[in-house]
């Protein structure tokens, strides 16, 4: 792995990432690729998570193929210096920020979506003209060698390659002298993620996760907000870092609500919902587990069944839940959705900006006063009036965390910038050479620098 590093760290010195041209003709042969094997992903996501070829091609291959394409038709403008204003105090000069790649980048990325969360960081890191080690997760083997095949195919090795491993991986890399390091996954390993850059100063983006409150006030179009909170919820088995986490439903709708919700699992899943083809598998036996424990029987209103040998779990609402019950002492990452009641809407944004920061927040309400209250004065990294989780899926936005949910953002022109350090640069002119800074000081010298600088 040291090798691969130090090859890049010759190929980026060579200036071959640098040309726009060079990076678009990256980015094409990437997309050309994926393309051409968009078959074999699907099988590997099958066999990983257990997706549907429409969840796939929705949910991972699609979503790399748009910012893709958002990236190649924009790589020439967002390359371009800018051009700033020049103080007075400076002329005759040229001020402007140009924009350069950090050189060397390692990306490191999750199971739940492990084709697109290490596809789109590189796409943005690539496009900005970085040289990449992609480290995708040893949790989906399958997505993780189709990963590393089709870098494989549309890289040369010193631009772009993948390394495959576990845990020693992981902290072998960590140990190594990257320019930027880009990590999707848990709080507890971004922290560590953390930590070892801090020991090189190395700049980190950190997407994490968190509990994501979702709120239906009692102006909600009640049975819209169930079918759109079942999607977010459930989709890919709840294993999605923005899915709904529970959701605070105002008292006078909460019996309508959950009848709404098991209604819109019934619509979406079927009666039997282990018994549909396109409703996935939690990835681990670990994971299976520990998302069984969080359930409480006496509390299920719907759901709750298992398929021990398929690590399959059935869509489970839970009512009655408070803040002291298992399934709210941690991110539940799976298919169970605990409803909690509210009234008084003050007390309830208070009870959640006195949580850590959720990777994002959800409310459904026909009110805007509240909405906009809502919206304003609690903490989270990003959300949707009246859906869930779309917010992601939009590359003329960044998504990212803050506090305990992450730290810095991606997607389009965000997701450029994420790899890219702006320099910022005064091209002074030689004609003239104003004496004001120069000793020795004098009076007339301090009329004329408190003119400029006031």
């Amino acid at each position: 792995m040291n090798e691969l590093l130090q090859k890049q760290r010759e190929y980026f010195a060579t200036g071959a990432t640098l040309a726009p041209k060079a990076r678009i003709a990256a980015l094409r042969k990437l997309k050309e690729v994926i393309t051409s094997r968009e078959e074999e992903i699907n099988a590997a996501l099958k066999t990983d998570l257990g997706k549907s070829g429409f969840e796939s091609y929705m949910c991972e291959v699609g979503m790399t193929l748009s910012e893709l394409t958002y990236m190649i038709r924009r790589v020439k403008r967002y390359a371009r210096s800018t051009e700033v204003p020049t103080p007075l105090a400076q002329y005759p000069a040229r001020s402007y920020v140009k924009k350069s790649p950090y050189g060397c980048v390692l990306v490191m990325s999750p199971w739940n979506y492990p084709f697109m969360l290490a596809m789109e960081p590189l796409v943005d890191a690539v496009a900005a003209g970085n040289t990449v080690i992609v480290k995708p997760s040893a949790y989906s083997p399958a997505t993780s060698a189709v990963v590393a095949e089709i870098i494989r195919e549309a890289f040369p090795p010193e631009h772009v390659t993948c390394v495959l491993g576990g845990r020693a991986e992981n902290s072998a890399l960590l140990d190594m002298p990257f320019d930027k390091i880009f990590f999707t996954g848990s709080i507890a390993v971004g922290k560590e993620v953390m930590r070892r850059a801090a020991e090189r100063l190395t700049p980190v983006t950190l997407e994490l996760g968190g509990k994501s409150p979702c709120i239906v006030d009692k102006s909600a179009n009640i049975r819209l907000a169930a079918r759109r909170i079942v999607f977010g919820k459930f989709l890919n088995c709840g294993q999605t870092c923005v899915a709904p986490d529970h959701v605070f439903v105002h008292s006078s709708v909460a019996q309508k609500f959950t009848e709404a919700v098991i209604a819109e699992i019934k619509e979406q899943y079927g009666e039997y919902p282990l018994e549909n083809p396109a409703y996935g598998k939690i990835i681990s036996r670990k994971h299976f587990d520990r998302i069984r424990s969080l359930i409480d029987e006496k509390k299920v209103v719907f759901g709750g069944g298992t398929d021990e040998s398929g690590l399959r779990i059935e869509p489970t609402v839970m009512t009655g839940v408070t803040r002291s019950d298992a399934v709210m002492g941690e991110e539940i990452f799976g298919p169970v959705l605990p409803v909690l009641t509210f009234d008084k809407r003050e007390e309830l944004i208070e009870d959640i900006n006195s949580q850590p920061h959720p990777l994002a927040l959800y409310v459904f309400s026909s009110d805007s006063k509240f909405t906009e209250s809502v919206l304003s004065r609690c903490a989270f990294g990003g959300g949707c009036v009246n859906d869930t989780i779309i917010h992601l899926a939009t590359s003329q936005m960044g998504f990212g965390g803050f506090g305990y949910s992450g730290m810095g953002s991606y997607h389009g022109k965000e997701g450029f910038d994420c790899f890219t350090h702006k320099k910022s640069i005064v091209d002074k002119g030689t004609f003239v050479d104003l004496p004001v800074r120069y000793q020795p000081y004098s009076k007339s010298k301090e009329k004329l620098l408190r003119m400029f600088l006031k």
